[in-house]
C-alpha cells in the first residue's frame, strides 16, 4: 500500500512513519529522461526518530522503458540523526531508452519518526562523487557457454565503492574482479557461468557509497542454441566401397547462421569415429569396407565458443557386397595364367581375353570397386602375354 506523499515547496517529500503500517510504501516519480545525456541527480534525505528508532528505508529505483522496478540502486535504513546528508544519483542516458527515477519511502517496524527528501535536483553534468559508467554493450553466447560482462565507470576511488550487476528480474550478481584502468577510471567484471536461455534478460551495473550511486543502461545477455539438424542424412548412392549422402542441413534445431558443416561415421560394430568437414550439399564418404553396416550424422557449428551443436539424427546403411567382382579377377587371372602357359599363339583366346579384361576395367571403374586399382595390372601382363606369343610365333615360323 502506497503512502500518501506531502509534498512542500522546494521540491521536499516527508513521511510520518506513526501514521502508517509497516511495509507500507510512499513514491516520487521524476520526470522521464530521453535524450542521449550523462545526468547527476543531487538530493538531500532525512531519516530521524527522537526516540532513535528506525523510522524506516529510503530507496532508489530507476525504471527503464517502463518496464518492471528492479532492486533498489541505492538505499539507506535506520536513523541517521537530525542533520540532512547529501547524496547524487549518477544516471547515463542513452537514447532511443527512457529512464525514470523513483524515490521510495518504506515505513519499518518501529513507525516512528521521518523519511525525508529535499532540493532535489536534476543536472546535465557528471556528478561529482558518484562515478558514471560508460554504455554497457550487449553479450552473445552460446548455450553452456560462460557469459562476461565488462562495467567501465569514471570517478573517484570509485573502485572502493559497492559494485553488482543487477538483472530485470531483481537478481543481483556479485562482482568477479575490478581493475584500475587509471586514476579516474576502472572497469568491473561480472561472470555467469554455464549459462541457458532461463539467463537470457536485461543486466545493468550498478555502484553504492555512502556518497550516492551509480547505474548503466540495460544491456542484453543473448543465449543461443547450437544447431542441429532436424532429419537424418539422404543417402544418394551406394556402392562396396562409398557412400553417396545429401547432408539435410537446411532444416535446423536451435540457432544460425551455420558456419561450418561436418560429416561424423562409423561402422555400427566398431567404437571409433570419424569426421570429415563438408563445404557442399552432398558428400561422398570413400574408402569404406564393402558388405558392411555404417552410422553417419550432421554436426552443425554457428560462430562463437561451444557452436558445434549435437549431431544430428543417424542415417544407418551398408555398403554393397563386393564378392562378385572378387571371382572375376579370379576367373580373369587364372584364364590369363592358362592361356599364356598352354595356349600361347592362340590368337583367338588372346582375344577374348582383351575383350575380357577391357569389360572387367569398365565394369570396375562403374561400379567403383576397390578392385579397380588393379585393372591395369591384369591390363599390363595381357600386353606382355601378348607380345610374348607374338614373339613366339615369329621364333617358330623361322623354324620352319
Amino acid at each position: 500500500m502506497y503512502l500518501q506523499l506531502f509534498l512542500f515547496s522546494g521540491s521536499c517529500m516527508i513521511v510520518d512513519s506513526s501514521d502508517h503500517d509497516p511495509g507500507e510504501k510512499a513514491r516520487l516519480q521524476l520526470p522521464t529522461m530521453k535524450e542521449n545525456d550523462t545526468h547527476c541527480i543531487d538530493f538531500s534525505y532525512l531519516l530521524y526518530s527522537k526516540s532513535g528508532t528506525n523510522p524506516g528505508t529510503l530507496n532508489i529505483l530507476v525504471r527503464v522503458n517502463k518496464g518492471p522496478l528492479a532492486n533498489p540502486i541505492w538505499n539507506v535504513t535506520g536513523s541517521t540523526g537530525r542533520d540532512w546528508l547529501r547524496a547524487e544519483l549518477a544516471v547515463s542516458t542513452f537514447w532511443p531508452n527512457e529512464y525514470q527515477v523513483i524515490f521510495e519511502a518504506e515505513v519499518s517496524d518501529g513507525r516512528s519518526g521521518y523519511i525525508a527528501i529535499d532540493d532535489i535536483q536534476v543536472l546535465s553534468y557528471p556528478c561529482d562523487k558518484s562515478p558514471h559508467f560508460l554504455r554497457l554493450g550487449d553479450v552473445e553466447v552460446n548455450a553452456g557457454q560462460n557469459a562476461t560482462f565488462q562495467c567501465i565507470a569514471t570517478g573517484r576511488d570509485a573502485v572502493n565503492n559497492k559494485l553488482w550487476l543487477q538483472r530485470r528480474n531483481g537478481e543481483d550478481i556479485p562482482v568477479a574482479q575490478t581493475k584500475n584502468i587509471n586514476h579516474r577510471r576502472f572497469a568491473a567484471t561480472f561472470k555467469l557461468q554455464e549459462v541457458t536461455k532461463t539467463d537470457q534478460d536485461l543486466y545493468r551495473c550498478v555502484t553504492q557509497s555512502e556518497r550516492g550511486s551509480g547505474v548503466s543502461n540495460f544491456a542484453q545477455l543473448i543465449v543461443r542454441e547450437p544447431p542441429r539438424p532436424i532429419a537424418p542424412p539422404q543417402l544418394l548412392g551406394v556402392g562396396p566401397t562409398y557412400l553417396l549422402i545429401q547432408l539435410n542441413a537446411n532444416s535446423i534445431i536451435g540457432d544460425g547462421p551455420i558456419i561450418l558443416k561436418e560429416v561424423e561415421y562409423r561402422m555400427t560394430s566398431g567404437s571409433w569415429t570419424e569426421t570429415h568437414a563438408v563445404n557442399a550439399p552432398t558428400y561422398k564418404l570413400w574408402h569404406l569396407d564393402p558388405d558392411t553396416e555404417y552410422e553417419i550424422r550432421v554436426l552443425l557449428t554457428r560462430p562463437g565458443e561451444g557452436g558445434t551443436g549435437q549431431p544430428g539424427p543417424p542415417l544407418i546403411t551398408r555398403t554393397k557386397c563386393a564378392g562378385e567382382v572378387r571371382w572375376i579377377f579370379l576367373f580373369c587371372f587364372v584364364l590369363l595364367l592358362f592361356i599364356y602357359l598352354f595356349l600361347p599363339v592362340c590368337f583367338h583366346c588372346n582375344g577374348a581375353v582383351t575383350i575380357a579384361i577391357v569389360l572387367l576395367c569398365w565394369y570396375c571403374q562403374r561400379s567403383e570397386s576397390s578392385y579397380a586399382s588393379l585393372a591395369p595390372v591384369f591390363c599390363l601382363c595381357h600386353l606382355v602375354g601378348v607380345n610374348l606369343s607374338f614373339h613366339l610365333l615369329i621364333i617358330e615360323a623361322r623354324k620352319l
